[in-house]
């Protein structure tokens, strides 16, 4: 009993709690699966969603820019994240313990650590950011409403007229000509985009020139990181009671902007904008590999946060009906908020009396200098303020939780002996730690030159390229031997596309192995992680044995791939003579 209740602790459970619900004593589960499934959309739907998607849709075509983009997330985007899913959820591993069925191609478990350790490192930059706009936005005027500020320039031509400064009052439309003067002029400068460059950033001239560490935003970054670890300090324990609020919380925050906004003047023409199709664009290339570019970066596939999250299931999980819902979930999120930006920058252009791509940005320009310039013209603009970028700091905080927890999970998982797991939150605070510090480079007058950098290479076609040899390694390499391969799998084509890689095992699922009962203890269809355990265990298993029954709920998950099994016993003489 006290070993029991020792192994409980490891996981930051309570002893009694993880031996009645958890079947992995030593990693432990998910609480329930509603929290696997709000961590995995909190993972998938980030700042990318609110920043990225809407400017790709407009640039690309519009609506015409939705056919590409859903043809590649049926035919790569959800195979993928299901294999994914599926893979972590067989092993119980991380994203470099799964690769013991291949050791040859661990390097590519390395190659998704990478991936997340660049991306965590500027990722909660952008988070203490949106924690500095947070905030600043806590005043009566908003501090880039005007050019009256000590950092303004005489450049700077303002929307708003110094008479408006009351609070509460809509500001009056600006006269035509003064409109024109200030929009289509090559001097004018935004307030908001004077306050990002000049005050918060104090941007350098050359990538190369560092300058001074932005103190303001270093103390942010040390407030992100902390809440980061805090909300880890107990792995899957602690982080799947927070998400139950910051995966929901932004939807509330979206529906709250979005019916603010289609209430304006001008939001019909910005949403038009949005979604106006122009079917000329989609014969080109790049249109296609934008597409593919943003389902393989808004998913999170290959990264290893998939794998990781996968990994605390339960080994009879329905990881099929979940991929399919984050999936659908973290595409229409995309979808939404497209309709939340371009009704207010389609205000704001009819505001200012100006096409809506002279307001249109992405990135940093659209969260940073666009988007809250356009929150100055609305009523109680400091409400509408806090309550974006509260939305910005939850949406970043949900990839993080996982970016983090992905790199946790793959060295306690490396080492795997008991003095790491009873440290595991160490490690939690090691990697924070050395995230931050990673980070304050960041935080300097050049910062975000290097910040861009890594954005548009630390996650783009390495993707791709990860994913590819992932799928090679699982479905050619590994299952390169025939005589290994269930029966009815043995006349199947080779797969060619992503798509094509689960096809054949899921067509022929009922074939291959019974149903398993659920948690209810009612019978279900065979799972993908079902039939790779049957592969693993067929491949594994001493010949002329075959695969191990389910576990039962009380005792330990299952043996690990790669490891160790006890041959089946011999028969018996009785046992021997009767047969």
């Amino acid at each position: 009993m006290v070993g029991k209740g020792a192994k409980g602790m490891l996981n930051g459970a309570v002893p009694s709690e993880a031996t009645k619900r958890d079947q992995n004593l030593k990693r432990g589960n998910w609480g329930n699966q509603i929290e696997f499934v709000l961590t995995s959309v909190g993972y998938a739907v980030g700042l990318g969603n609110v920043w990225r998607f809407p400017y790709l849709c407009y640039r690309n075509g519009g609506g015409a820019f939705m056919f590409p983009y859903f043809i590649m997330l049926i035919f790569c985007g959800i195979p993928l994240f299901f294999m994914e899913l599926s893979f972590g959820q067989f092993a119980s591993q991380g994203c470099l313990g799964v690769w013991r069925i291949s050791p040859m191609f661990k390097g590519v478990g390395y190659g998704m650590m990478v991936v997340s350790t660049y991306i965590g490192i500027y990722y909660n930059v952008v988070i203490c950011i949106a924690f500095y706009y947070f905030f600043s936005s806590m005043t009566h005027v908003l501090p880039w409403a005007y050019c009256n500020n000590p950092w303004n320039t005489h450049d700077c031509a303002g929307v708003l007229d110094a008479s408006n400064l009351t609070n509460g009052s809509r500001p009056a439309a600006l006269p035509s000509n003064l409109s024109h003067l200030l929009n289509h002029s090559l001097q004018r400068t935004s307030p908001s985009e004077e306050y990002w460059r000049l005050y918060v950033l104090k941007l350098s001239d050359d990538i190369g020139n560092f300058g001074e560490v932005r103190l303001p935003l270093l103390g942010c970054l040390g407030v992100s990181w902390l809440v980061v670890f805090l909300c880890l300090i107990r792995g899957v324990k602690s982080s799947g009671k927070v998400v139950y609020f910051t995966a929901t919380f932004p939807y509330v925050v979206l529906t709250i902007l979005f019916v603010r906004g289609v209430t304006l003047e001008g939001a019909f023409d910005g949403i038009m904008y949005y979604l106006t199709p122009q079917w000329d664009k989609i014969l080109e290339a790049k249109v296609w590999g934008d597409a593919a570019s943003q389902i393989f970066y808004s998913l999170g596939c290959a990264w290893g946060g998939l794998i990781t999250m996968a990994s605390y299931n339960k080994f009879h999980n329905n990881c099929y009906r979940d991929s399919v819902i984050i999936s659908i979930t973290n595409c229409a999120t995309s979808v939404y908020a497209g309709f939340v930006i371009f009704s207010i920058l389609g205000f704001m252009a009819n505001h200012l009396g100006v096409d809506v791509s002279r307001v249109a940005d992405h990135g940093p320009g659209l969260a940073f200098v666009a988007y809250p310039e356009a929150l100055t013209l609305l009523p109680i603009s400091p409400l509408w303020s806090l309550l974006f970028f509260f939305m910005l700091i939850l949406l970043g905080l949900g990839t993080q939780f996982c970016l983090l927890e992905t790199l946790v999970t793959a060295i306690v998982d490396e080492v795997g002996n008991e003095w790491i797991l009873q440290k595991k939150t160490y490690v939690t605070l090691g990697v924070a730690v050395a995230g931050f510090l990673l980070g304050i480079p960041l935080t300097s007058q050049a910062g975000i030159y290097w910040l861009l950098l890594m954005d548009n290479y630390a996650a783009s076609f390495s993707l791709v390229v990860i994913s590819c040899i992932m799928c090679v390694a699982i479905m050619y390499i590994y299952g390169e031997h025939s005589s290994l391969r269930p029966p009815a799998t043995r006349p199947l084509a080779r797969p060619l596309c992503p798509a094509g890689l689960l096809t054949p095992h899921l067509s022929r699922a009922p074939e291959l192995l019974p149903g398993h009962p659920d948690d209810a203890g009612i019978p279900t269809a065979p799972l993908l992680s079902d039939l790779l355990a049957l592969r693993l265990s067929r491949h594994h298993l001493p010949p002329g044995s075959g695969p191990p029954p389910p576990p039962p709920e009380s005792s330990s998950l299952r043996v690990a791939p790669g490891a160790e099994r006890a041959p089946p016993p011999a028969p018996t003489a009785r046992g021997s003579a009767g047969a």
